[in-house]
C-alpha cells in the first residue's frame, strides 16, 4: 500500500474548522480519508466543508464539545450511519491568560471553563466514541510543548496540557486491550490565530513588542522559524497509518527544537 493511503478510512476531527485542526483535516482529505468534521463555528465549519468536499467524502457537525448531550447525539448518528472510526483525533480546545492574580468576578469560571473545553470535552468525546473505534485505530490528542513545561499566567492552559497527557497515558492502557492506540502530539509555537493571541498578550504583560517576543521564542528553537499548521498534520497522518501500529502511550513533540523530549 501507499506510505500513507487513507481511502476507504474514516477520520474524526474536532476542532477543525481553523488553525492546526484545519491543517490537519486537509492533509487527511488530500489522503483520501473520508471525514468527520467537528466545530462549534456552524459558519466557518459549512465553508471549510464545502471546500475539502471537492476532494474528499465530508459530513460537518457544529456542536459543542462541553455538552455531553451533543456528544451523545453524535455518537448515536455515526452509528445509525455505521461509520466505522479509524482515528479520533482530539484537537478542540481553547486557549488564553489566567494569571493567579486576576481580580475578574469570572476568573474563576474561566480557569474551570478552559479546564473543561480542553480535558473533559477530550474525555467525553473519546468515551462516546470508543465503540465506534475500529480495531487497530487510534486516537490522537493535542496537546502542547506547554504541557512538558510551565509559564506564567497561564495555568489553566499549562495544566489542561499536562493533563491531556495524562490522560493519554491512561487511556493508552485501557485501550490497549482492544488494539486501540492513543497518542498524543505536542506542538511548539504554530503561526495560529490562538496562539498568535497568546504571544501578544505574553508580549504586553513582559512591556515587549510583538515582534521581540517572536525574536526570543524563535532563539530557543534549533530551528528557527514559526510553524504553521501543514507542519502538525504530518505527525497526525502517521500516528493515524497502520505503520504506527506499535506506537502507543506516546508523548510526540514537534517544536522545531524549542522542546527536545
Amino acid at each position: 500500500m501507499p506510505f500513507l493511503d487513507f481511502a476507504g478510512r474514516t477520520i474524526v476531527i474536532s476542532g477543525a474548522a481553523s488553525g492546526i485542526g484545519l491543517g490537519i483535516a486537509e492533509a487527511f482529505a488530500a489522503h483520501g480519508a473520508s471525514l468527520e468534521l467537528i466545530d462549534r463555528n456552524p459558519e466557518a465549519l459549512t465553508a471549510i466543508a464545502r471546500r475539502l468536499a471537492r476532494r474528499a467524502d465530508i459530513t460537518s457537525h457544529a456542536l459543542n464539545l462541553t455538552d455531553a448531550g451533543q456528544i451523545h447525539a453524535l455518537a448515536d448518528d455515526l452509528e445509525r450511519r455505521q461509520i466505522s472510526i479509524h482515528a479520533l483525533i482530539n484537537n478542540a480546545g481553547i486557549e488564553y491568560p489566567t494569571p493567579l492574580g486576576d481580580a475578574a468576578p469570572d476568573a474563576e469560571q474561566r480557569w474551570q471553563d478552559l479546564l473543561h473545553n480542553n480535558v473533559s470535552s477530550m474525555y467525553l468525546l473519546t468515551r462516546a466514541l470508543t465503540p465506534l473505534i475500529h480495531e487497530s485505530g487510534s486516537v490522537i490528542n493535542q496537546s502542547s510543548i506547554w504541557g512538558l513545561s510551565g509559564v506564567a499566567d497561564f495555568s489553566a492552559y499549562v495544566t489542561s496540557k499536562h493533563a491531556v497527557i495524562g490522560l493519554t497515558r491512561s487511556l493508552a492502557w485501557e485501550l490497549g486491550r482492544h488494539k486501540i492506540r492513543v497518542n498524543a502530539v505536542c506542538p511548539g509555537w504554530v503561526a495560529t490565530d490562538a496562539a498568535m493571541r497568546s504571544m501578544r498578550a505574553m508580549a504586553e504583560t513582559e512591556g515587549k513588542s510583538a515582534s521581540q517576543m517572536i525574536d526570543e521564542i524563535l532563539a530557543q528553537q534549533a530551528i528557527p522559524e514559526l510553524l504553521n499548521p501543514v507542519d502538525i498534520a504530518g505527525t497526525f497522518l502517521f500516528l493515524a497509518s497502520p505503520h504506527a501500529l506499535a506506537i502507543t502511550g506516546q508523548t510526540i513533540v514537534v517544536s522545531n527544537g524549542e522542546v527536545m523530549h
